[in-house]
């Protein structure tokens, strides 16, 4: 049950947002989770400011899961996050910030896992 959801100070075309999307969808895998529940969310043209400077490319990106993972987990998960958004987006690792937050209670469909 991950949800990933990025602010991202680029424009993104559709094209980008498929191409990180399917990207992200293997990636989620450093967690032990899957692609069949993942959602996936872009805020894009978003203002970010990083040691009180705008940034030109940067991003924050959101990784909420059911349970958690471990610290090494999250690390791999960092750098494909990093790699992703650099090939894809050309947002340098230095611009992007990613954080995690398991959660134990997660609903879906009208019920809670």
């Amino acid at each position: 049950m991950p949800f990933i959801d990025s602010k991202i100070t680029l424009k993104l075309d559709d094209a980008q947002k498929e191409r990180i999307k399917s990207r992200l969808g293997k990636a989620v895998s450093a967690l032990h989770k899957g692609e069949s529940y993942l959602m996936v969310g872009f805020s894009d043209g978003y203002d970010l400011y990083f040691a009180g400077k705008k940034l030109e490319k940067g991003a924050y990106v959101e990784v909420s899961l059911f349970g958690s993972a471990s610290p090494a987990d999250y690390d791999k998960m960092t750098g494909l996050i990093c790699d992703i958004l650099s090939e894809e987006a050309g947002i340098p690792g230095s611009g992007v910030y990613v954080t995690y937050h398991p959660v134990s209670d997660w609903g879906f469909n009208g019920s809670n896992f």
